[in-house]
């Protein structure tokens, strides 16, 4: 079952692909029909294959992620699938009459040259990181594929994550990243834009309407209520949610609007009027995309 595994990483085996019999696996490797059966169903049960009730079974379109050590199943860890990856390379390059001088030193070239390939948003706040991340998959969703991911500077797999990776921070935290960085490493600043342009779409300020106010962020929140009170709304008429306790859409349902940030606005039920903040100002968002599309082009 190593192969499949490995025929999956590799793409050999594409998903959606229907994998050989029980029976014709036994009798190809000489096993008894029940190994392989419960060979299948390890892998099923670990995501990378699934059976279909009369078809048979087939490569799921997700795969699973690798991780360092080996499961319980003794299926290939993280390392063993790098060393299947680099032994098809050294041989394709042999059968072409490559040496492994030239293919290390042509290998190290490459990897130097290569653009990010990601992006990588180092912020401690896991609320907003969730924020930023919902607002750069939405600008740069549909121009290539630059999947974003974030974590803290002491998060154990930092090194690991920064392999590859364009790293992003918010302009208070961007020094304190700079600095716990490897030299070299780039790192994009992105800029962050005003939240009165939002309310823009409440007022004048209603002086018999309720206004709601949603973010797991809580500086999200305060912010938001210090800006109603000032452009007018009554502290009373103001109707606050944290998007990380259970329940937290109830009642919202009778406010006039609610002020929330991008990912919130995702998650608010149909009917209820938004009034989504954007955290990344546009010539942030403008520069990612523009990153992207070059990416893409490649």
């Amino acid at each position: 079952m190593t192969q499949i595994t490995m025929g999956i990483l590799s793409q050999e085996l594409a998903a959606g692909e229907r994998l050989p019999s029980t029976r014709e696996l036994a009798r190809r490797f000489h096993l008894h029909a029940n190994t392989v059966s419960g060979a299948y169903q390890q892998l099923e049960a670990e995501g990378w294959v699934e059976s279909r009730r009369g078809s048979g079974v087939f490569v799921r379109s997700i795969r699973p992620e690798l991780r360092s050590g080996s499961g319980p199943s003794g299926f290939p860890r993280r390392e063993q699938a790098m060393e299947y990856l680099l032994s098809g390379l050294v041989q394709s390059a042999q059968s072409l009459g490559i040496s492994r001088v030239a293919l290390r030193q042509h290998l190290h070239e490459w990897l130097e040259v290569q653009q990010p390939d990601r992006y990588l948003l180092l912020e401690p706040d896991a609320a907003l990181r969730r924020i930023v991340i919902a607002e750069i998959e939405q600008a740069t969703g549909q121009l290539g594929s630059m999947p974003v991911s974030g974590c803290a500077l002491d998060d154990p797999g930092l090194a690991e994550a920064l392999s590859g990776a364009l790293v992003l921070a918010l302009p208070s935290k961007a020094q304190a990243v700079r600095a716990a960085l490897p030299a070299g490493v780039e790192v994009m600043t992105l800029e962050i834009c005003s939240l009165t342009s939002a309310l823009a779409a409440l007022l004048p300020a209603p002086t018999d309407s309720l206004v709601g106010v949603a973010s797991p962020w809580a500086q999200f929140r305060e912010v938001a209520r210090i800006m109603l009170v000032a452009a007018g709304f009554h502290p009373d008429s103001l109707v606050f949610r944290d998007c990380l306790e259970p329940g937290w859409c109830h009642g919202l349902g009778e406010v006039a609007a609610v002020v929330c940030d991008t990912f919130t606005a995702t998650q608010l039920p149909v009917g209820i009027k938004k009034v989504p903040f954007t955290l990344l100002a546009e010539e942030s968002l403008a520069a990612l995309q523009r990153h992207a599309q070059g990416i893409g082009s490649l």
